[in-house]
């Protein structure tokens, strides 16, 4: 019986997708509770507070991108013990990353604030939100590892389970802490702690229904393997480091951007929202390739390799097509309704063609991260996004003099095909490794 590829792919990207808008819908109510209290204090502590920790989270996504790969590859190659026993390492690593930042929260946050500058009326509510919504870290870090588990055993559902159950309790908690108890800054963090401990509960739960269907048992000796806990540490190192230089990278854009007056940084900030639109969009087929092409590569069945790369790689296309298509018509609109300023609104109009472009460029390198997630080499994707990054400073010497902010979103563009080069000129590699095994 032939298997339907595509039905595959929307499985697990359709699920993803959908948790993605849950995300930003999130932060969306935290501002707008905390913005109906008196004085604008409540809503900088809010934003900044929330930006210390997008940073500081986003860094360890790791967990969640290696468990995914480790996961697939022992679910394509029949191991139901080594699936499981990949989520007790994940969950140990997990809880020791999260306790660190327990343990490291007072320099974090005299960093973070220093490195900020909030006003005297910001910082101090920001400090408070700080101070409690740290105590989340260990449950957020195990969160990503459930996330990643989900996806490798294809169960994108249950992430989704889990990430709506997370934000829509969390949504509630905003609602009444803030505005029915008066907690304010507090309620918005409280809210968020609760939030993500209540989702491992129901992680949990659902690794117990999934796990009973997958098999096998939880050999808890076998977390212990030394090769085992090796590789997973490589991994994350990996994914861990490449992280850091694409943030390295957009920090150096958005302060390039800054440099160049206050009009410049507020149309990058409305073009890269669209970019951020993008990526929401494009990850769902991102996380699809890496679990079923992660899968294939542990069964060592070349035929399916592709054949999910194939499927996963042109709905992808299709919908950077889609998007590219939706910036060209309905851009001045959108730019219209994340601004109200107009020489804010006429200056994005010039830059637009670059967000229009973007997401046919960028879909080669997140459908390739995939891929090489899934099969975790992860030291050819720390090698690329550093080569990535080189160039785009490189680059930056060049087309900046020449085009200012034009040259910025050229280096920009620039950096998105080179994370696709470096990894395509690997993949023939990939390959071969499958047929040698």
């Amino acid at each position: 019986m032939t298997e339907n590829w595509n039905r595959k792919t929307w499985r697990l990207a359709g699920p993803v997708m959908i948790s993605n808008i849950s995300t930003p819908l999130l932060g969306a109510v935290d501002m707008a509770v905390v913005g109906h209290l008196p004085g604008p204090q409540y809503l900088g502590a809010v934003a900044v507070g929330a930006m210390i920790f997008n940073i500081i989270f986003h860094s360890c996504n790791f967990l969640r991108m290696g468990t995914t790969g480790l996961t697939a590859q022992a679910l394509g190659g029949g191991d139901a013990d080594e699936v499981r026993v990949w989520l007790l390492r994940a969950g140990l690593l997990a809880f020791l990353v999260g306790a660190a930042f327990i343990i490291l929260q007072a320099p974090i946050a005299w960093a973070a604030i220093t490195v900020i500058g909030p006003s005297p009326e910001v910082a101090p509510l920001a400090e408070e939100y700080y101070a409690i919504r740290i105590w989340s870290a260990p449950a957020a870090m195990a969160n990503y590892a459930l996330l990643g588990w989900f996806f490798g055993i294809q169960n994108a559902r249950a992430a989704l389970v889990m990430q709506v159950f997370l934000n829509g309790l969390n949504v509630l908690l905003d609602l009444w802490f803030v505005l029915g108890l008066g907690w304010g800054v507090a309620g918005v963090a409280w809210a968020t702690v609760i939030g993500e401990y209540a989702a491992i509960g129901l992680g949990l739960a659902l690794v117990a229904a999934n796990a009973r269907r997958i098999g096998g048992k939880w050999d808890v000796p076998r977390v212990f393997r030394a090769n085992r806990l090796a590789r997973m540490v490589r991994v994350n190192r990996d994914i861990f480091l490449r992280s850091m230089c694409l943030q390295i990278t957009l920090a150096i854009f958005t302060a390039l951007g800054a440099r160049m007056g206050d009009v410049i940084l507020a149309v990058n900030a409305i073009l890269l929202n669209m970019h951020l639109l993008m990526t929401y969009a494009l990850d769902g087929f991102a996380n699809a390739t890496e679990a079923l092409s992660g899968e294939a590569l542990g069964r060592r069945d070349r035929r399916r390799f592709r054949a999910a790369i194939r499927a996963t790689s042109l709905w992808a296309l299709v919908f950077a097509l889609a998007l590219a298509l939706v910036f060209f018509i309905s851009g001045p609109f959108l730019i219209d309704v994340l601004s109200g300023v107009a020489e804010v609104r006429a200056e994005a109009r010039t830059y637009l063609t670059w967000a229009i472009v973007l997401p046919l460029v960028s879909v080669w390198s997140y459908q390739l991260d995939g891929v090489f997630i899934g099969a975790t080499w992860t030291r050819e994707m720390r090698n690329g996004m550093a080569l990535s990054m080189g160039f785009f400073i490189l680059a930056l010497f060049v087309l900046v003099p020449m085009a200012a902010n034009h040259g910025l979103w050229l280096s920009f563009m620039g950096f998105m095909a080179m994370r696709a080069i470096t990894l395509a000129v690997r993949f023939p590699a990939l390959e071969r490794r499958m047929e040698a095994s």
